[in-house]
Parts: structure tokens; C-alpha cells; sequence
């Protein structure tokens, strides 16, 4: 049974693909400082309480389970708090994620998982991104996800690191157990925050602009269930050790709903007509983003299972019942 490090493993997407993993024969073994995480996601598991900011600890930890890979899901991810503090950003997403970097190649661990973001992106320059669209970022998120994503191509290069970018969309929904989901303190993530609306939690769903140059105006996102997400991490790995080459790939649906829509079917669902207000636009926020996700589907043999009705029902099903 193989060790795989799950850096970031207590949080939203980390406890998904933990589970997963153990599912399919690896052991997950989860680093986390709880900051955001949740250890209720991952009890059971062999846990790991630290800091990516401590070299130390990470190489007892490739020390004492022989890790053969490590994911990496710790990063803060607010694009509108990434404008506001954007110190804070560099710091946890480019900083530590180089030290931990560093400790992977002085400990001779070969492989790593990266989780990027279609935020790299920046403003769409055709219909549906696939992974030759022009990285521009438009935030300081954005930004730091893609100075990884240079440093991990320098890292290859000089030391040999191989890695898997993985860009992913619009994180969404919950295990069908409904024993883990989404779970952010602030949660900033639309569909929760429709959800909880929908619970009565929150006195209304606030729509960011509806004059965007959209059909109704308003923004559109690819939508993707997290555990849809979780697959594809591990067919990544599993090619990555295969293969022993750097890659990267966009995660989507490939299908793109806007927020009105996305409104629309989440008062289908819940059965509740909850209250809406229109607010003007954040800032940093592109009109649509959409994948293209040919490249996974063909070289990874990856396809979505999880259609919009499916992340909306598993994601109320967890707002309602939700354990931590």
C-alpha cells in the first residue's frame, strides 16, 4: 500500500480525494494546520497537525512513512480577500508551497499533485478554455496559482520533480454519504451560500452584477462535484507514476451555468422560494468561465459523473444533515 501525503487533506476538496484514495487501495496520509481544514473530515485517517512552514516536520513526516507522492490542496482561495491582502496570498500560496517543494527534493519524493485553479485564466479569450488559453491572470489568487505552476516547471527541469497541474473551475457539491462536504468559515463559495439561504441561515443569496455581456447578464461558471474532482486527481497521479512526466490538465463539466440559472434549479431542488438581491459587481470577477476538459477525458480517461441536478442534491443533502 502506497503513501500518498495529502497536504491540506482536512479541507473541502483534500477530504474527498482522502477518502477516494483509501477507496482505492492508497493510504492517505493527511498534513493539515486546521486552519481551515476540519478534523472530523478525516478521522480515521492518519493525521499529521503542522505547518508548510516548518521544513522540519515535513521531512520527519517523508522520513517516517516513505511518502511516494504528495497533493497539495492548502491554499487560500478568496479571490476578493486576495485583492484585499494579497501579502497573505503570496505567503501561504508561493512561500510555503516552495518550502515544502524544497523538502520533496531533499527527501527524494518524485511525484506531486498540484491543485491550480482556472483562475490562472484570467478573462476568457474563447468559448471554452483548454490548456493552450493565454495565462493572465486578473488577481493576486490567480497569480500565485500560476507562479507554482512556473516554479514546478523550473522544479522539473533542474531537479526532476515530476507534476501534475490540475486547473479545476467551480469546486462543488458532497459525498453521496453525506459524512463530508463543503464547509468553509467565511463560506464564500455560491452554491452553499444559496443553500444555506434556501436552510434559512442566511437572509438572502446576493447576485454580483447582472450586466455582464451573458444571456441573462449575469455570470457563468463550470460546475464540477468534487468527488468528480477526486477522480481525476488520482488517474493523475496514477499517469504521472506511469509515465514519469509533468503534465497539466483543466477540470470542468465543460457545461456553463449562470448564476440566475444556477439560482433557479437550487429553488427546484430544495423546494424553497428563498430571497434574492442584486448587488453590483465584485471586483476580479471574469464574465464566463468554462472548460475544456478534452485533454483529461482522452489522455486521462476522466469524464464527470455528476450533472448539475446531482451537486445540488448531494449539496443540500449535506447543508441540511452537515456533521462539522
Amino acid at each position: 500500500m502506497e503513501n500518498i501525503l495529502v497536504v491540506g487533506g482536512a479541507g473541502y476538496i483534500g477530504s474527498h480525494v482522502v477518502k477516494m484514495l483509501a477507496q482505492q487501495g492508497y493510504q492517505p496520509i493527511v498534513f493539515d494546520n486546521l486552519s481551515k481544514g476540519h478534523l472530523a473530515a478525516v478521522k480515521g485517517y492518519p493525521f499529521e497537525k503542522g505547518d508548510l512552514g516548518d521544513k522540519t516536520h515535513l521531512s520527519k513526516i517523508f522520513q517516517k512513512y516513505s511518502i511516494k507522492a504528495v497533493m497539495h490542496f492548502a491554499a487560500f482561495i478568496e479571490v476578493e480577500e486576495s485583492i484585499e491582502d494579497p501579502s497573505k496570498y503570496y505567503h501561504n500560496n508561493v512561500s510555503r508551497v516552495l518550502n515544502l517543494l524544497d523538502a520533496m527534493v531533499e527527501n527524494n519524493i518524485p511525484y506531486f499533485v498540484f491543485s491550480s485553479t482556472a483562475a490562472t485564466f484570467g478573462n476568457f479569450k474563447q468559448e471554452k478554455i483548454d490548456e493552450t488559453h493565454l495565462q493572465l491572470p486578473i488577481n493576486p489568487y490567480g497569480n500565485s496559482k500560476l507562479m507554482v505552476e512556473k516554479i514546478l516547471q523550473d522544479f522539473d527541469k533542474a531537479y526532476g520533480l515530476k507534476s501534475m497541474v490540475l486547473r479545476y473551475f467551480n469546486a462543488s457539491g458532497a459525498d453521496d454519504s453525506g459524512q463530508i462536504g463543503e464547509s468553509h468559515t467565511p463560506e464564500t463559495h455560491l452554491i452553499p451560500r444559496i443553500l444555506q439561504t434556501a436552510a434559512g441561515k442566511l437572509p438572502s443569496i446576493k447576485i454580483f452584477g447582472t450586466d455582464y455581456p451573458t444571456p441573462d447578464g449575469t455570470c457563468i461558471r463550470d460546475y464540477i462535484h468534487v468527488n468528480d474532482l477526486a477522480s481525476a486527481h488520482i488517474l493523475a497521479l496514477e499517469k504521472l507514476v506511469q509515465t514519469h512526466q509533468s503534465d497539466q490538465f483543466n477540470l470542468g463539466s465543460g457545461i456553463g451555468y449562470s448564476v440566475a440559472q444556477l439560482i433557479k434549479v437550487a429553488k427546484e431542488i430544495t423546494g424553497i422560494d428563498f430571497k434574492v438581491e442584486i448587488t453590483p459587481r465584485r471586483k476580479g470577477d471574469p464574465a464566463v468561465l468554462v472548460a475544456d476538459s478534452t485533454k483529461a477525458r482522452d489522455s486521462l480517461n476522466w469524464a464527470p459523473k455528476y450533472n448539475l441536478d446531482r451537486i445540488l442534491e448531494t449539496a443540500w443533502n449535506w447543508e441540511k444533515n452537515r456533521k462539522y
